[in-house]
């Protein structure tokens, strides 16, 4: 096991970029894998089969969107603002949730819709923006604390990927709430 890690630290030090994004594209699937097995498999009578191009399209987000954006957003944030000092942590806290965040969320929805090749891409963004935006701010301000104070910066996107886990089955949640004037 201690082998392991230290490969897994050699290969984040070595290829941070492809590190982080097959680790955050990885649990971007596994929590929407385990939305659908929670509501497809015990939910749902008969148990339905679970949907693949929907996870394709959050591998996508994951790996190859997200991913990514974080990575050099923290890689900049860390440059711009060294150290752990409570202001400096307030400063990231504040600049992650409230400049990088609404972009994302935009990103998350618009993206989604345009993979889903949905009639607007827009429209879904517009409903859930702002309960979401709410939703991210109680969980990942405390998440955030945590990370500018405890993880080292090549782990940070993984940390935030861990995290991830829990917020992206917060995403899928609020994503399979039905739209305003939807059937």
């Amino acid at each position: 096991m201690a082998t392991m890690l230290k490969a897994f630290g050699r290969f984040f030090t070595k290829h941070p970029l492809a590190g982080n994004g097959l680790v955050y594209g990885t649990l971007y699937v596994g929590a929407e894998f385990s939305q659908q097995t929670i509501t497809r498999k015990f939910l749902t009578d008969p148990p339905q089969a679970i949907d693949q191009p929907t996870l394709a399209r959050y591998a996508v987000m994951g790996t190859f969107i997200y991913s990514p954006i974080l990575y050099n957003w923290y890689k900049w944030l860390d440059k711009t603002f060294p150290g752990t000092a409570k202001r400096i942590i307030v400063k990231k806290l504040l600049l992650d949730q409230f400049v990088l965040t609404p972009p994302l969320l935009v990103i998350f929805f618009t993206g989604m819709s345009l993979m889903e090749q949905q009639s607007s891409i827009t429209e879904e963004c517009r409903q859930k923006f702002v309960p979401t935006f709410a939703r991210s701010c109680l969980f990942w301000i405390p998440a955030q604390t945590l990370n500018f104070v405890l993880v080292p910066p090549k782990f940070r996107v993984v940390y935030v990927g861990s995290c991830a886990f829990a917020w992206v089955n917060i995403l899928c949640w609020v994503k399979r709430q039905k739209m305003l004037g939807s059937n």
